[in-house]
């Protein structure tokens, strides 16, 4: 009988990515899935640990999953705490039976950590090296299964050549390295499969607008109030190639200062004008504090003239409250520009003090009860935001793409992420369908069919009638 495998992945889409290639490579060697972890043969916890939240969930997961996994199942920690802990994490969690950086070396019988180098483990039942000694074993460019929803993470590159303040990311996912253009189409094509069921793809990576950068030869980042080179660069080549295989192609992850004009023309191409900036804050003194571009009024000029480009782009961004310095007179700015900005969707994440970055001295922390509250007066000020934008679609005709029975998306919303809307169950998933929305909780819409388009086309352009914009 075939081994059973479950992963458990924790944190951002990238880490979905990496356990789809881990799935397809212990399908490759002759596991199939369990129903539910106390079922498998080998359980995985694909981790996260951006932040000290993030990590605590991790380890939650990890003692969880242990309690329930039947007897003699074989228990791997991977993911972003492996590679930033390795050995003080093998140390600490004794029920687990391996600690390997990304999937690297998933089922040894024998306890190991992250900097185990030249031991013996097995993957499935396939022997292999250590992680350090397998560069052919790259999560980064392994095949993965055909999608089994009508979307897909894809993920560009890996690690990140920035030195933002706060940040661990670099420290144990490297500098950025970039797939090469044809690896990425290729993958593409096979995760739409024989049948051409793949409707939307959605590229992720650290840093999305610098893909290939690293490895280019004479081309330079733009900023979007410097030259005018964005057509040169690879980013705006690899949208486009991607927007020509499937219907829908979003972007999640764009540093605002790469975002010009090219790029913009791109997104505006492939029908889903939906725009993911990593802001952080509006706070010029913050932000060069946090080693970051740009400042409040650069923000908004940019996002006002992608709407006098498109007046129905959608807009997600995140924000830092509590980072060490963070006066009364930042918060209010920050306040007063997502009063201002409007955007459709936004996330607000307290500040973690992460050992090893810049600002874990610096002066200036800021008080948890005070971070909490201004974490509270944002997320507040923003709910009321998104719930009168989702509101302002009731009575539009909008096209969804159907994930699942009952539920899908309209451009507007990234999957997993931002809301969804409900509608008929009996409409098959992959369609494209025009739905009147009929109304609004909160994030969510609901809606009724107008027309459903069984051939898995989509209009070419956001069509939107009788929303206030």
């Amino acid at each position: 009988m075939a081994e059973r495998y479950w992963i458990e992945t924790l944190g951002c889409p990238k880490n979905q990515v990496d356990s789809d290639k881990l799935v397809g490579t212990l399908v490759m060697d002759g596991l199939v899935a369990a129903e539910a972890p106390e079922e498998a043969d080998l359980v995985v916890v694909n981790t996260c640990a951006f932040i000290e939240a993030a990590r605590q969930e991790s380890i939650d997961t990890v003692l969880e999953l242990s309690d329930l996994r039947r007897p003699g199942a074989r228990l791997v920690v991977t993911g972003c705490m492996a590679e930033r802990y390795g050995d003080e994490l093998a140390d600490a969690l004794p029920e687990v039976d391996l600690v390997a950086p990304f999937g690297a070396a998933l089922t040894g019988a024998p306890r190991a950590s992250a900097s185990t180098a030249g031991t013996p483990v097995r993957l499935g039942t396939k022997p292999v090296a250590s992680a350090s000694l397998l560069p052919s074993f790259d999560l980064l460019n392994l095949p993965r299964p055909a999608s089994a929803a009508p979307w897909s993470y894809i993920k560009i590159a890996e690690g990140c050549d920035r030195n933002c303040g706060f940040c661990a990311i670099p420290s144990f996912r490297g500098k950025q390295r970039s797939r090469t253009t044809e690896s990425i189409l290729a993958e593409v094509d096979q995760l739409a499969g024989p049948g051409g069921s793949l409707r939307e793809v959605v590229l992720v990576a650290q840093d999305l607008s610098s893909f290939a950068l690293d490895r280019s030869t004479g081309r330079t980042e733009p900023r979007i109030d410097g030259p005018a080179v964005g057509a040169l660069r690879p980013i705006v080549e690899l949208v486009a190639a991607v927007a020509a295989r499937v219907p829908w192609t979003r972007l999640l992850y764009l540093y605002p200062s790469t975002l010009d004009d090219a790029l913009v023309e791109a997104i505006l191409d492939t029908g889903v004008p939906y725009f993911d900036l990593s802001l952080q804050h509006v706070s010029r003194p913050l932000l060069k504090r946090m080693r970051r571009w740009g400042d409040g009024d650069r923000f908004l000029e940019r996002i006002a003239s992608i709407r006098s480009d498109e007046a129905t782009a959608a807009f997600r961004s995140s924000f830092i409250i509590g980072y060490p310095g963070e006066t009364e007179a930042d918060h209010d700015q920050l306040l007063q520009w997502i009063a201002e900005a409007r955007l459709d969707w936004t996330g607000f994440f307290p500040f973690s003090n992460e050992a090893g970055t810049y600002a874990a001295e610096l002066d200036g922390q800021i008080p948890d009860e005070l971070v909490a509250e201004r974490l509270r007066e944002c997320t507040e000020l923003q709910d009321s935001i998104t719930a009168a934008r989702r509101e302002s679609l009731i009575g539009a005709i909008v096209e969804v793409l159907v994930d699942a029975p009952g539920e899908g998306r309209t451009y507007r919303e990234a999957p997993e992420i931002d809301g969804i809307v409900t509608l008929s169950d009996t409409v098959p998933v992959g369609s494209f369908v025009d739905a009147v929305v009929t109304g609004a909780d909160g994030p969510d819409l609901c809606a009724e069919l107008v027309g459903v388009n069984h051939s898995g086309t989509h209009r070419s352009a956001p069509a939107v009638s009788g929303a206030v914009r």
